[in-house]
C-alpha cells in the first residue's frame, strides 16, 4: 500500500453501540442538503477560480492553504455517508515509520499503532511512505472478516481518504490487536482492499484501488450510511460486493452512495454487485468491463443516474446490467432505473420494476449532473497529490 505522504487518512469514534443498521428516515432530506453544497459551490467558483462541478472537491480543494484545516474535509461529504465525520474533532497523529514488524504490540508512530487508538485522530504521513502490512489492519475492530489491508469493523464515523492500495492478499490465522485494550486471532481473511463489516456512516474518498485477492471496496453484515466517491479502480476482477449473501437479510437496510468515480483498465465485473438494499449509482465514468458493470440479487434497488457507460468490443458484453440468481419472472419486479445514463458503444442497461420515482426514495441520495459532464467531474478520481502551499 503506497501511502501520499501528505494524505489524509480514517479515524473512529469507537464505540459499537453507536452502529446504526437503520436506512435513512427521510432520504429527500439527504438530497436537499446535497443540493444546497453543489449551490454553495457553485456560488464560490467565481472567487474560488478552480471548480470542477465536483460538490466534494469543491468544498476544501479550492483552498492553497488546505494542510492548515486539514479536517475541514470531513464537512465536504456528500450522500448516505455525508455524516462520517473521522477524526475531524481529534487530534492529527503523524506517521512517522512505514514498518509493521509486530502486529500484536505495534510501535507508536506506526500506522498499525495509529488506528488502534480509541481517541478520534487524523491520521496524516511524514513522507512517501511504502506500508507493507504483515497481517489485516483492524481499525478497532473487535472481530474479524476481511482482507489484510484495511479492516472497517463494528466502528462508525470513518474516512479513508488518499490512498493507493494494491496487491491486498488472503490472509491466514493470525494474532493482531485491535485496541490498546484487546488482541486475539483472526481467521484467514478474504484480501479485500476495503473491507467494511458492520460499520455505519463510512466514507472511501480519492483511493486509487487494484489487484486484491478479493474485492476493491466491500461492505456486508448490516453495513449502511456509506458513500464511496472518486476513486480510481483498475485491474481486478470482482470490484465491488455490497451485501454479505442472498440469505443475510439484514442488509435489506443497508444505504450506499457510489459518486463520481472512475472505473477504468482492467476490471471484468462488480461495479458494484448489490444484494437487498438501497444504492444511488451516479455521476460515475465506466470506460471498461468485460462481464458487467451493476449486478445484483436478492431484490436490491439500484438507482442509476447520470453515469457514462462506454461497453468493451466484444459483442456479448454490452449489457451494463446483470441481474443474478434470479429467473425474469423474479427479477423483473426488482426496482432497477437507469436515468440520465449516457450509452457509449451500444451500451445498454435493462431495467426493471417499477418507474415510478417513490420506487426510489431510499436509494436517492443527491442531485445528478448531467452524463455530458462526468469526464470532467471524474478527471481527478484516485489519489491526489497534494502540495502545501498550493490548491490539491
Amino acid at each position: 500500500m503506497h501511502v501520499p505522504s501528505l494524505s489524509l487518512l480514517f479515524t473512529s469514534l469507537l464505540f459499537p453501540s453507536l452502529i446504526s443498521s437503520s436506512p435513512v428516515q427521510d432520504p429527500e432530506l439527504v438530497v436537499q442538503d446535497v443540493h444546497r453544497a453543489i449551490n454553495a459551490s457553485r456560488r464560490n467558483l467565481g472567487y474560488l477560480s478552480c471548480g470542477t462541478g465536483n460538490p466534494m472537491d469543491d468544498c476544501w480543494r479550492c483552498d492553497p492553504n488546505w494542510e492548515k484545516n486539514r479536517q475541514r474535509l470531513a464537512d465536504c461529504a456528500i450522500g448516505f455517508g455525508k455524516n462520517a465525520i473521522g477524526g475531524r474533532d481529534g487530534k492529527i497523529y503523524v506517521v512517522t515509520d512505514s514498518s509493521d514488524n509486530d502486529v500484536v504490540n505495534p510501535k507508536p508512530g506506526t500506522l498499525r499503532h495509529a488506528v488502534i487508538q480509541d481517541e478520534p485522530l487524523w491520521i496524516i504521513f511524514a513522507r512517501d511512505m511504502t506500508i507493507r502490512l504483515k497481517e489485516e489492519l483492524l481499525m478497532n475492530s473487535f472481530k474479524t472478516i476481511g482482507g489484510p489491508c484495511i479492516t472497517i469493523q463494528y466502528v462508525t464515523n470513518i474516512i479513508i481518504h488518499g490512498l493507493n492500495i494494491h496487491d491486498c492478499k488472503q490472509g491466514g490465522n493470525a494474532m493482531v490487536r485491535d485496541s490498546p485494550q484487546h488482541f486475539g486471532w483472526r481467521t484467514i481473511s478474504d484480501g479485500d482492499g476495503v473491507s467494511i463489516f458492520r460499520g455505519s456512516h463510512v466514507w472511501v474518498d480519492h483511493n486509487s484501488l487494484s489487484n486484491c485477492n478479493d474485492g476493491l471496496v466491500d461492505a456486508i453484515h448490516g453495513s449502511t450510511a456509506i458513500t464511496i466517491s472518486n476513486n480510481y479502480m483498475t485491474h481486478h476482477d470482482k470490484v465491488m460486493l455490497l451485501g454479505h449473501s442472498d440469505s443475510y437479510t439484514q442488509d435489506k437496510n443497508m444505504q450506499v452512495t457510489i459518486a463520481f468515480n472512475h472505473f477504468g483498465e482492467g476490471l471484468v465485473q462488480r461495479m458494484p454487485r448489490c444484494r437487498h438494499g438501497y444504492f444511488h449509482v451516479v455521476n460515475n465514468d465506466y470506460t471498461h468491463w468485460e462481464m458487467y458493470a451493476i449486478g445484483g440479487s436478492a431484490n436490491p434497488t439500484i438507482n442509476s443516474q447520470g453515469n457514462r457507460f462506454t461497453a468493451p468490443n466484444a459483442r456479448f458484453s454490452k449489457e451494463v446490467t446483470k441481474h443474478e440468481d434470479a429467473p425474469e419472472s423474479e427479477w423483473k419486479s426488482w426496482n432497477w432505473r437507469s436515468e440520465g445514463d449516457l450509452m457509449v458503444n451500444g451500451a445498454f442497461f435493462t431495467p426493471s420494476g417499477a418507474g415510478a420515482s417513490s420506487s426510489y426514495a431510499k436509494a436517492s441520495s443527491l442531485g445528478a449532473r448531467p452524463s455530458s459532464l462526468v469526464a470532467t467531474i471524474t478527471t481527478n478520481a484516485g489519489a491526489l497529490s497534494c502540495k502545501k502551499g498550493s490548491r490539491c
